[in-house]
């Protein structure tokens, strides 16, 4: 009687809701940044273009540290390699067209991750996080001294004077147009992102970065997986370099180098890993407050940012998006949740006297 009663109350009382945060804070970013190039002036516009390029650039690092725990210091070795390839092919064969040049540093991006992913992670046992860390640190730095080294790819100077990407005889330069083009790319991978980690192939990544050992006993290809999100992340990278490439008119020795790999991961760092949204918010974040400082204060302003980082992230460890997601929600949750929630409080002690003689 009293087992039936307290079953009945079980589901009588319906869980509370709470609303999310991150789909709110993810439409508004998408609703301001639609309609920014038609209030700002042109030289912004072109500011806030670049500032979605690193954008997606930190995502792809969220990707691979957020929701599968690998460090990756190579996101800028991929995203360097793919800008320098795309502007040999615009300065040597005049390649320019955007049906080839997008697609190919996707592809270069992707390659060069993968050739690397296979040489870190694919070995008889499983690599250690500082040692993927290094490694992937290593082939920043060794990109780096190629890039000045080597005077085919410019050697210190780089390789100025990109032509415009074109769409057939349209040339695509920088301002409006070239920002919604990367506005464009920029919401299209992090749908992708967004539909991946909510996946089955994402449960798993979550699972991997939480206790790897467990994943593998269920029988997941553990290092295999690894190598396909890294893979993945470095094709995203890749694509950005693509972009970044013609929108600078300009590719340089410190694309692929260590100091912007480590930008790339104060960025999200500071908007907070395993979001998406969060990277997104980081890289905006610095930028702002790099151009403002730099400008107010011309000879401390490194100073004054680096301390702000570093404030925020001995203090708020969960980044910027850790001042509105609760913990569970920026961790996230799979399956779905109970209904209802079972009556304890008050009608215990009429359940008792109900099932008194």
């Amino acid at each position: 009687m009293a087992d039936s009663s307290v079953s009945q109350a079980y589901r009588s009382v319906p869980r509370p809701r709470r609303i999310p945060v991150i789909p709110i804070v993810e439409l508004a970013l998408l609703l301001i940044l639609s309609v920014l190039p038609l209030i700002l002036e042109d030289y912004l516009t072109i500011f806030v273009t670049r500032v979605l390029i690193l954008a997606l650039l930190a995502l792809s690092f969220d990707l691979v540290w957020g929701y599968a725990g690998i460090l990756s210091f190579g996101q800028a070795l991929f995203f360097g390699s793919a800008g320098y390839s795309i502007a040999l092919l615009a300065r040597d064969l005049g390649i320019t067209s955007i049906f080839i040049v997008l697609p190919a540093s996707f592809v270069i991006g992707l390659f060069v991750a993968l050739t690397l992913g296979g040489f870190l992670l694919l070995g008889r046992h499983p690599p250690t996080t500082i040692f993927v860390a290094l490694g992937t640190l290593t082939g920043s730095y060794a990109a780096d001294r190629l890039a000045r080294g080597w005077y085919y790819l410019g050697g210190q100077n780089g390789i100025p004077g990109i032509p415009a990407m074109t769409a057939g005889s349209y040339a695509i330069v920088e301002g409006p147009v070239y920002y919604y083009l990367a506005f464009a790319t920029l919401v299209l991978v992090y749908l992708l992102c967004r539909f991946l980690v909510r996946s089955q192939f994402g449960l798993a990544l979550a699972g991997m970065r939480e206790q790897e050992a467990r994943i593998a006993f269920f029988g997941y290809r553990v290092q295999h997986l690894k190598v396909i999100v890294f893979s993945l992340a470095g094709a995203i990278a890749g694509l950005a370099g693509g972009l970044y490439a013609f929108h600078e008119g300009f590719v340089g020795p410190n694309m692929p180098g260590v100091i912007f790999s480590t930008q790339i991961v104060l960025y999200a760092l500071l908007g907070g890993v395993g979001t998406l949204i969060g990277a997104v918010i980081g890289v905006i974040a610095v930028e702002i407050a790099s151009f403002w400082l730099a400008d107010n204060y011309q000879q401390v302003w490194p100073i004054i940012l680096g301390l702000l980082l570093l404030l925020i992230i001995l203090f708020r460890p969960s980044g910027l998006v850790g001042l509105l997601v609760s913990e569970r929600e920026r961790v996230g949750a799979f399956g779905r949740p109970p209904r209802t929630l079972p009556r304890i409080a008050q009608e215990g002690g009429e359940e008792d006297q109900h099932a008194a003689p």
